[in-house]
């Protein structure tokens, strides 16, 4: 991953009044992104789209910030609820981020922040939450880099055959371990790389797709950039992966932990930047501090990388996936990588699943380095050797309950967050437990049909 920022412009709403009036585009995609990362809006007329809704913006019911994955409404959300009639909120262009879909005829896409009627910020959205975390880093003339690094498992059954399968006994794209192989990945080129040809032509810079350890499994990486950058890029390129490969009779899955073999991942770069560029290698005591920040709080804030149930099947001694807070040079057992050198020296919080909100996960990193510098921390001694097998190490939560508890009872996420946002998705995981609580698995089925 190259460590030179990158932001390619995004097309410009005259760009866009001119492809319109001479017919090239026609639709466009005005997208929020949900407490799940999952796009979610309008396919509007693209000449509505410029004549109206790209000054004044256009309506959602407030529910699609208050759902479960299945989006049934839940009680327990403060921001939106059967008592409170579910109204609307607006979804507010950001014209910054207004491109081509190039795997979809004549379509372009805008991300919209989600503001009520009179303005304010739905303090809740992902989006906003990260906004407000950058916005306390500009208060100290520091802004935030990032790269994410999305990883997913590859079939060659479609989404619709997967569930008439119930999921079970689908077709692996590779059938070994495919981990930098280029003739393994050569079999599926077709795919990724229309995947890679079509994020470029969506102004998001590829850099690389490799093959990982599981069957099947692969990851496609984007250059450095702004965290909020990173941000929609991740979103709108996991979003538009699934419609290639649906296009093409295949189904990529995100879940973190899909079966006993390895893990999805999301690993995070981080650094930070000022007004004369990457500022960790100029201003070590910086570095210290932000980093002791995350070892700090990463169990706090573990729930904002991990959001789900399946997530925490993911921690696994020597799975590649981190079961220990430490910090290492270049050590992947540990859950903080510190690789780079120069402008480019930075930490990977290894921390994150193929399932996370990558706002949410930025705002988390963001919360725990600005706790680390305002607390002045001490950075504890690099760990050296195998931290899966260090039992003095602290542990990261290793379900979702405890973690739940973590963060509801974090004194460093209400500060950073706000009680309402803490509140939001602490309820959040409250009806994930709730709805597998209630669920009746295989491995129950296989363990005591017969036998109990």
């Amino acid at each position: 991953m190259a460590r030179k920022m990158y932001l390619l412009p995004a097309m410009k709403l005259d760009e866009l009044r001119e492809e319109v009036a001479n017919g090239t585009i026609d639709t466009v995609l005005l997208a929020i992104t949900d407490m799940q990362g999952r796009l979610m809006g309008k396919r509007l007329t693209a000449r509505h789209f410029v004549d109206e809704v790209a000054e004044h913006g256009a309506e959602g019911c407030n529910y699609l910030l208050a759902v479960d994955v299945d989006m049934t409404p839940v009680e327990g959300f403060a921001m939106a609820s059967w008592a409170g009639g579910y109204g609307d909120f607006v979804m507010r262009p950001d014209l910054d981020t207004l491109r081509l879909v190039p795997w979809q005829q004549a379509t372009a896409l805008c991300i919209a922040d989600v503001v009520w009627h009179d303005g304010s910020d739905v303090v809740a959205s992902p989006r906003q939450v990260l906004r407000r975390q950058l916005a306390r880093l500009a208060e100290r003339g520091w802004g935030a880099a990032a790269g994410t690094e999305l990883e997913f498992m590859l079939f060659r059954d479609t989404y619709e055959q997967a569930y008439h399968k119930g999921y079970r006994l689908l077709d692996p794209a590779n059938l070994f371990n495919s981990d930098y192989s280029l003739l393994a990945t050569a079999r599926v080129e077709p795919l990724i790389r229309r995947i890679r040809n079509g994020m470029e032509g969506a102004g998001m810079p590829v850099e690389d797709s490799k093959g990982e350890c599981n069957f099947g499994q692969h990851e496609i990486n984007f250059r450095y950039a702004d965290a909020l950058a990173t941000a929609d890029r991740h979103v709108i390129y996991k979003n538009g992966a699934k419609e290639i490969a649906a296009e093409m009779g295949m189904a990529i899955t995100y879940m973190a932990k899909f079966d006993q073999r390895e893990g999805n991942s999301c690993h995070i770069h981080f650094s930070l930047t000022d007004a004369d560029g990457p500022l960790f290698a100029r201003e070590q005591a910086t570095f210290d501090c932000f980093l002791a920040g995350q070892l700090a709080a990463l169990r706090e804030l573990t729930l904002l990388l991990a959001p789900n149930v399946n997530s925490y099947k993911r921690y696994a001694a020597g799975s590649f996936a981190p079961t220990a807070v430490a910090w290492g040079h270049d050590n992947r057992t540990c859950a903080l990588r510190v690789v780079g050198h120069g402008p480019g020296l930075r930490f990977e919080n290894r921390a994150g699943g193929a399932d996370l909100n990558p706002y949410m996960a930025l705002s988390a990193l963001i919360a725990a380095g600005l706790h680390g510098v305002d607390q002045g921390l001490q950075l504890g001694p690099v760990f050296e050797g195998d931290a899966y097998s260090a039992p003095e190490l602290p542990r990261l939560p290793t379900s979702l309950p405890a973690a739940r508890e973590l963060f509801a009872n974090s004194q460093i996420a209400r500060e950073a967050f706000g009680a309402e946002v803490v509140a939001h998705y602490v309820n959040a995981a409250d009806v994930e437990l709730a709805a597998f609580g209630s669920a009746v698995t295989d491995w129950e089925r296989y363990r005591g049909f017969e036998r109990l």
